[in-house]
């Protein structure tokens, strides 16, 4: 019997059958080598199709285009030899079931000039684009004409391919930069009126229908409302995205509101947590209601719900859950399934993204296999040998998933934390409201260990003999780590910490300076509360700029507690000591390239300077361990079990793992615990 969830039904796309209505949309994981979609990139997306997804559009961006050089690791549409790895890609993908299309365009403006073979960069007009600092030329009549080319040599590969689509990118790139008021400034035969600025989209569509012909899927994914005053209105929006449905040759409409032109306006188009789910949805159904074709969206659709209220509702027929996969690549089948509680939640962190455009690859912060499918296991395998007793101390982010997954290896795991509930330094972040959703991160794993039968033990500081009480064959530290004041040359004891405030312990006084070096979220989180708490805040951090921990999309919110705070920043000066002054605080500001020192005087002193590894248990306890907590890195690594050891008379084998070892971040802990659990 057919199952009734909206999630469910099939949906049909020109001759092609898709099996749900969920699919991940376009985006670049950065997982490409040489420009091409290797084994990481096809198992990626491959582990998405085993998960029941509907459609997978592999790609974010691919380049049609030399003079078109890579901002974030994009795929070479515009090379032959792509068109193999493609093909393995599709074939792998179709074999789970899934659909696989490709995204296309030429980035236009928005990447960078000193690239790849140093051409100059083109778009409709010579205006610059701050988020990329990149200064493009007009686009010439020669230019266009060989784009055009391109586009359509481009999809021909994508079909050559056997992919079962194509999507033209139209948001923030060349395109739709000829659309926009704000980057149109041309006078000639592409810009002005309407039906000019849409000439250059229309000769793409047209090339690419006679490249492919009228039976293979082409659709858009497009801006159609910037939300702008200097740019594309609504109204305009919705008259391009009739016109190019009354051409018959788009076979699907993906919509997106917004511009992508600075990190703050990003921020607003792929919004994260503390922000209003689902902010376009609505508008999306607007598009469809205007259109007489198929409408795709996605942007912070990010649970069930909400999907299945999008489709239900009929605001539109494929629902992205894009970075919902990031998290959890088998919701689909989860679904199906009914195990609908068992989906790994996104947490709005942004932290996959903003990655890409800090220039590395696209991670999940707490499902370290993403992207890691050739090592890492999304669903947990039992172990081959006999169950064995695993003790983990400390419930944070890393102890919780080393229980979790030591338990689905079959073996008994008890769980020792100090405070009474789990979580850890992720449990402070979470008093912030606006990042409340963090806790998905403890929560999920909370229900996992206790369908899995972990054994808890809370409001217990462990000592070595709780911990051998239990006659382990394994230990675990996950103590964490405390904040690290040691950095100073005096006044450690006139100083509070990050966390003292976000605990809200300790209020913040009325004038504060807050010395930031560590550069992530728990400084400036810390910053946030002093701000908005109404006191006088000074943010002085050695860093040439602030929070260089922190990526686009996550920042703005910050800097905008900054501006509306009064906030005075500081860079390139360094917390070198704090002296008492009757009820003040004197604070020593060194600058290394002045070589000249500064004091403040203030009522109050905060410093984040990460943390220090909260390791006595770990140490009590090495000299009775069969390996004296020695990891064999290069087994860790090949994904072997650790089988060392030094120690004749140990009894159990001993591991640290997360900020227990060094102070790093969520998704350090979690890898470090899932890369050694898994072999357990």
């Amino acid at each position: 019997m057919g199952s009734n969830d909206p999630l469910l039904q099939p949906f049909r796309l020109r001759h092609l059958t898709l099996r749900n209505r969920i699919m991940s949309t376009a985006h670049e994981p950065a997982y490409s080598e040489d420009g091409l979609p290797k084994q990481r990139y096809r198992l990626y997306h491959e582990e998405k199709a085993k998960g029941g997804i509907a459609l997978t559009v592999a790609s974010g961006s691919a380049i049609v285009s030399e003079d078109s050089p890579p901002a974030f690791g994009n795929l070479h549409i515009y090379k032959d030899e792509i068109v193999p790895w493609l093909r393995e890609l599709a074939d792998a993908c179709h074999g789970h079931g899934a659909a696989v299309m490709c995204q296309i365009t030429h980035l236009g403006r928005r990447t960078y000039w000193n690239k790849a073979d140093w051409l100059p960069l083109v778009a409709a007009s010579p205006i610059r684009e701050p988020a990329h600092r990149s200064f493009p030329k007009e686009a010439e009549d020669w230019d266009i004409a060989r784009i055009v080319r391109a586009y359509a040599a481009a999809a021909a590969r994508c079909k050559e391919a056997g992919l079962d689509g194509v999507e033209i990118e139209a948001y923030g790139h060349f395109l739709d930069g000829f659309w926009s008021p704000a980057t149109n400034r041309r006078t000639d035969a592409y810009g002005g009126s309407l039906d000019n600025r849409m000439r250059a989209t229309l000769e793409v569509i047209d090339a690419i229908r006679a490249a492919v012909g009228p039976d293979y899927i082409v659709g858009i994914r497009m801006v159609a409302d910037e939300a702008w005053d200097k740019g594309l209105s609504r109204q305009e929006g919705l008259a391009i995205a009739r016109r190019l449905a009354a051409t018959g040759k788009l076979d699907f409409f993906n919509v997106i509101r917004g511009h992508i032109d600075t990190d703050e306006a990003l921020s607003h188009v792929i919004p994260n947590m503390g922000t209003p789910s689902a902010p376009h949805l609505d508008f999306a159904g607007e598009v469809r209601a205007a259109l007489a074709a198929p409408v795709f969206h996605a942007a912070r659709i990010n649970d069930v719900a909400t999907a299945r209220h999008a489709v239900a509702s009929g605001l539109v027929d494929m629902v992205g859950m894009t970075r919902a996969h990031f998290a959890d690549p088998h919701i689909a089948r989860k679904i199906a399934e009914g195990r609908e509680d068992e989906i790994r939640p996104c947490v709005g962190a942004g932290y996959c993204i903003d990655r890409i455009y800090e220039g590395g690859e696209a991670l999940c912060i707490h499902n370290p296999a993403t992207g890691r499918e050739a090592t890492m296991p999304h669903a947990i395998p039992p172990a081959d040998g006999p169950a064995k007793t695993v003790v983990v101390v400390g419930a944070g982010p890393a102890g919780l998933e080393a229980a979790r997954v030591s338990a689905a290896r079959g073996h008994r795991v008890v769980l020792f934390e100090a405070a009474a509930e789990a979580g850890g330094q992720v449990r402070l972040a979470a008093r912030m409201r606006r990042r409340r959703e963090i806790l998905g991160i403890v929560d999920w794993r909370v229900e996992q260990c206790a369908a899995l039968g972990v054994v808890p033990r809370f409001n217990t500081y462990a000592e070595a003999d709780e911990v051998l009480a239990e006659n382990p064959d394994v230990v675990i530290v996950a103590t964490g780590g405390l904040p690290d004041t040691s950095f100073l040359e005096e006044g450690e004891d006139l100083v509070v910490t990050g966390w003292d405030i976000l605990s809200g312990d300790v209020k913040p006084g009325g004038e504060v300076l807050l010395f930031d070096d560590n550069g992530a979220h728990p400084g400036m989180m810390a910053a946030e509360a002093i701000a908005t708490a109404g006191a006088r805040l000074r943010f002085v951090t050695p860093e040439r700029v602030v929070a260089p921990e922190i990526g686009g999309t996550n920042y703005p919110v910050y800097f905008k507690a900054f501006a509306e705070h009064g906030v005075d920043v500081t860079l390139n000066a360094r917390l070198t000591a704090v002296r008492r002054q009757g009820n003040k605080r004197v604070a020593v500001l060194y600058n290394e390239y002045a070589r000249t020192t500064e004091e403040r005087v203030v009522d109050q002193v905060v410093v984040e300077h990460g943390t220090l590894a909260l390791d006595d248990l770990y140490f009590a306890l090495k000299d009775g361990s069969v390996n004296r907590g020695e990891v064999d890195i290069p087994a860790l690594l090949a994904g072997r079990p650790q089988t060392l050891a030094t120690n004749p008379a140990g009894r159990y084998r001993l591991f640290r793992i997360g900020d227990a070892v060094a102070g790093r971040n969520i998704h350090a802990a979690l890898y470090d615990a899932l890369r050694l659990c898994k072999d357990l």
